[in-house]
C-alpha cells in the first residue's frame, strides 16, 4: 500500500491526520478504480487527476486537506480474471494494485494515501455498518431465483450468462437485458441459458438474499439531498442523474452476492455470502482512511467540521448520491456525507472509444513510453477535461496545444522574462518604476488571478486553466509592445524602462509558477528553481481573494534559465497516432444506416471466418453492451439508449460475419408472415 507525495512545497502547512479548528477541513476522494482494469486517459481525468488538481490547489489555499483513494478489489470480475490468468484472486489484486500505483505515481497524483479494499479494516467497518442497518430495521430478506452453474460450482452473475431472449428470441441476450429489443429481463427467464465461462447449461436455484430498504430511507435521503445540492458544489450532471433516480421512486437494492471473493456477511443465516460490491466498495473510502490513520473517525464521523468532496465520472453518480448515502444515513452513526459531488462527462479517444483489447487509445501504462513528460499529459487532459459535455483526446490537438499554448505562449513568456534578467541585468532583478501602463497590466493580471481562484473554488478546473494562459498572453503582448531588448541599448530613461518591463515580467512569471502548481507540478517547481523564487510566495499569492505581490524585488538573483517545453513534431505525432490506433473495427454510427449495412457486409464473406477480427469484435460487443447498461442505469433519454442499442446490434452483425455465420436478415417490408 502506498502513500506518496510527488512534488510537495515545503512552505505549505500540513496538519497531520486530524481536522483543525478554525481551518477549512476538506476530505477528498477519487472513485476507487476497479483493480483489474488498467486505467485509460478517460479514467484518469475523470477521477484521480481532477481530484489531485483540486487537492493541490486546496493546499495552496491553506486548507487542511486529506486526499485518499485505492483499488476496488472484490467481486465477480476479480474471480474471473484470476481464473483466466491461473492465479488466486489475492494474487490478481496484488499484481494490478501495483500497476495502478505505478501509473498514478508517474502522473504525479499526490495522494495522502493510496490503499485497497481487501483489508481487515474493510471487513470491520463494512460489517459494523451492516449491523447498524440491521439494528435500525433498514434491511429486508427476500428469496431470489438464480442460475447456478454446477460445472463451475457457483451462482452466475448477470454478465456470465446468456441465452435466447423470451421477448424477441434474440439468441445472445444477457442475464439482465436483451441488447436487441432493449427489454430488461431476469436471468431465469432466458431460454436455453448458457454459462459464458464453460458453456454448460445452468440450473435454477433459489437463494435467500438481503436488501437495503431504500424506500424506507427515501424521505430522509431527499431532505439531506435538498440541503447538500443547494449548499455544495454538485455538478449539473450529478444533480440530474440523482433526480432521475428519485423521480421514479427508489426500490429495495440487494446487498449480498453468492460469491467467495468479497467481504463476508456476518449474519449467521447468510454466512456463505459476501457483500455486493456496490454496498461494499464505497465503504472502502472509510477503511482506506482507517489504514492511513487510527483517527479516521475524526474525518468520517465529523459532518460539522469536515467537507467531503467525491470525484468521479458520471456513471458512478447514483452509487455516491443515493445508495451509499442511504447506507450511512441508515447506520445512524453521525457519518460525514458528501457535500460536493464532482462528476465529469466522458473523454473519448479521437473519433472512437478507448479499447485495450483492440489497442485503441492511450492507457496509463503506455503514456510514459511516448517520451512526452507527464506534466504535458496532465496539461492537455485538463485542457480538454469533459466538464459540461463529452470531449475527445486528439493527437493533433494535443500537439497544437503543446506548441501554441505551452511552447509559444506560456513557455515563451517565462523564458524571455528570465533571460532578460540574465542577459541584460547580470542575473539580478532590476529596479522598477511603475508607469500607468504597468499598473494597468498588473490590475489585469490581478483580475485574472481572482477569476482563477473563483473558478477553482467551484472546481471549474478546465475553465480556471484558461486564466493562467491569459496572463502569459498579456505578458507576451506587454513585452512585445515595450521591446526591452531595444530600450536596454538607449538612454538612461529607456534603460530604466527596460528594467521595469523586465522586473514586472519576471514577477508575473513567478505568479504563474504558483498558479501552475496544481496542473503541472514539475514545471511549477522548475520555474521557481530557475527564478530562485522564495518559498514564501506559495503561502501568499493564493490567500483570500488572491494577492499578486512583488516576490522578486530589485537585486534578487535568479538562477539558470532554460526553455521549459519542447515542440511536438508532426512526424512524431503521426507515429504516435498510428501506434495507438489499433485495428479499427468498423463504426456503424459513422455512416448512414444503408451504407453501414453494406460496409458491414464487406467486412468478411459469410463463410470467411476471421478469428482475430472475431476476438476484437467480441470485446467491442461486450464494451458496447456495458455502455448500454450504464445508460439504462443512469435512466438516460430513450433516444440516446436506442442509438447505442442500434450500434450494438450492428457490431453483433459484424461479429456474426467474422465468425462465418449469416447475420440475421432484416425483415422485408410489405410482407406478412
Amino acid at each position: 500500500m502506498l502513500g506518496y507525495r510527488t512534488c510537495s512545497i515545503s512552505s505549505i502547512s500540513f496538519f497531520g491526520d486530524l481536522p483543525q479548528e478554525g481551518k477549512r477541513n476538506l476530505l477528498v476522494t477519487s472513485a476507487l478504480p476497479y483493480v483489474n482494469n488498467v486505467p485509460h486517459l478517460g479514467n484518469i481525468i475523470g477521477c484521480v487527476l481532477s481530484a489531485d488538481v483540486f487537492s493541490r490547489y486546496g493546499r495552496l489555499r491553506d486548507w487542511n486537506m486529506l486526499f485518499v483513494c485505492g483499488t476496488d478489489e472484490y467481486g465477480t470480475a476479480t474471480e474471473n480474471k484470476a481464473r483466466e490468468e491461473g492465479l488466486t484472486p489475492q494474487q490478481i489484486c496484488d499484481k494490478y494494485h501495483a500497476i495502478h500505483s505505478s501509473i498514478y505515481k508517474w502522473f504525479q497524483i499526490d495522494f495522502d494515501y493510496f490503499g485497497r479494499t481487501t483489508t481487515e479494516k474493510q471487513t470491520e467497518i463494512a460489517q459494523d455498518i451492516f449491523w447498524r442497518l440491521h439494528k435500525h430495521d433498514f434491511l429486508m430478506e427476500d428469496t431470489v431465483e438464480q442460475l447456478r452453474c454446477e460445472s463451475c460450482q457457483r451462482f452466475l452473475a448477470d454478465r456470465f450468462v446468456e441465452g435466447i431472449c423470451p421477448h424477441c428470441t434474440y439468441p445472445e441476450a444477457r442475464g439482465d437485458q436483451c441488447d436487441k429489443c432493449g427489454r430488461l429481463i431476469n436471468a431465469v427467464e432466458l431460454r436455453e441459458p448458457q454459462c459464458k465461462v464453460c458453456r454448460q447449461t445452468p440450473v435454477i436455484r433459489s437463494s435467500k438474499h438481503l436488501f437495503l430498504d431504500l424506500p424506507k430511507l427515501e424521505t430522509q435521503l431527499e431532505q439531506w439531498l435538498d440541503k447538500s445540492t443547494s449548499t455544495g458544489d454538485w455538478t449539473a450532471n450529478a444533480k440530474q442523474i440523482t433526480r432521475s433516480w428519485l423521480r421514479d421512486g427508489l426500490k429495495p437494492r440487494c446487498i449480498t452476492r453468492d460469491l467467495k471473493w468479497g467481504t463476508p456477511v456476518p449474519h449467521p443465516d447468510f454466512k456463505e455470502k459476501v457483500f455486493y460490491v456496490w454496498f461494499d466498495a464505497p465503504i472502502g473510502y472509510l477503511s482506506i482512511t482507517a489504514n492511513y490513520t487510527d483517527k479516521w473517525e475524526k474525518w468520517w464521523k465529523n459532518p460539522d467540521q469536515v467537507e467531503l468532496y467525491n470525484f468521479m465520472a458520471k456513471d458512478n453518480v447514483p452509487f455516491h448520491s443515493v445508495v451509499f448515502p442511504c447506507s450511512l444515513l441508515g447506520a445512524q452513526d453521525n457519518y460525514t456525507l458528501v457535500g460536493h459531488l464532482v462528476a465529469t462527462e466522458y473523454l473519448n479517444y479521437e473519433d472512437t472509444k478507448f479499447s485495450k483489447s483492440r489497442g485503441v487509445g492511450v492507457f496509463g501504462d503506455m503514456a510514459k513510453d511516448t517520451n512526452i513528460p507527464s506534466d504535458v499529459w496532465r496539461f492537455y487532459l485538463l485542457y480538454v477535461r469533459p466538464e459540461g459535455q463529452d470531449s475527445a483526446f486528439s493527437w493533433a490537438d494535443m500537439a497544437t496545444k503543446n506548441n501554441s499554448e505551452l511552447l509559444n505562449n506560456l513557455g515563451n513568456f517565462i523564458n524571455r522574462a528570465g533571460m532578460f534578467v540574465t542577459k541584460f541585468f547580470d542575473g539580478c532583478v532590476p529596479v522598477m518604476e511603475l508607469q500607468q501602463e504597468d499598473k494597468k497590466l498588473l490590475a489585469l493580471v490581478g483580475w485574472e488571478l481572482q477569476q482563477y481562484i473563483q473558478l477553482m473554488d467551484k472546481v471549474k478546473i478546465r475553465d480556471a486553466l484558461k486564466h493562467i494562459l491569459n496572463i502569459s498572453r498579456h505578458g507576451n503582448q506587454y513585452i512585445q509592445v515595450n521591446e526591452p531588448w531595444k530600450k536596454i541599448k538607449g538612454e538612461d530613461t529607456e534603460r530604466l524602462r527596460a528594467g521595469t518591463v523586465t522586473g514586472v515580467s519576471v514577477n508575473i512569471a513567478c505568479l504563474l509558477s504558483v498558479m501552475l502548481f496544481p496542473y503541472m507540478p514539475t514545471v511549477s517547481q522548475t520555474i521557481r528553481d530557475q527564478l530562485n523564487a522564495p518559498q514564501s510566495i506559495i503561502s501568499t499569492m493564493l490567500q483570500g481573494n488572491g494577492t499578486f505581490v512583488c516576490a522578486l524585488s530589485a537585486g534578487h538573483r535568479v538562477g539558470t534559465v532554460s526553455p521549459l517545453f519542447q515542440k511536438l513534431e508532426v512526424d512524431q505525432i503521426e507515429a504516435l497516432k498510428k501506434r495507438f490506433s489499433g485495428q479499427q473495427v468498423f463504426d456503424p454510427a459513422a455512416v448512414p444506416a444503408p451504407a453501414a449495412a453494406a460496409a458491414a457486409a464487406e467486412v468478411a464473406p459469410v463463410n470467411g471466418v476471421d478469428p482475430e477480427k472475431a476476438k476484437q469484435l467480441t470485446q467491442a460487443v461486450a464494451e458496447q453492451g456495458d455502455k448500454v447498461r450504464a445508460l439504462k442505469t443512469q435512466k438516460a433519454d430513450k433516444a440516446v439508449i436506442t442509438a447505442e442499442v442500434t450500434k450494438l446490434l450492428d457490431l453483433k452483425k459484424q461479429l456474426a460475419l467474422a465468425e462465418g455465420k449469416s447475420p440475421e436478415p432484416a425483415p422485408q417490408k410489405g410482407k406478412k408472415k
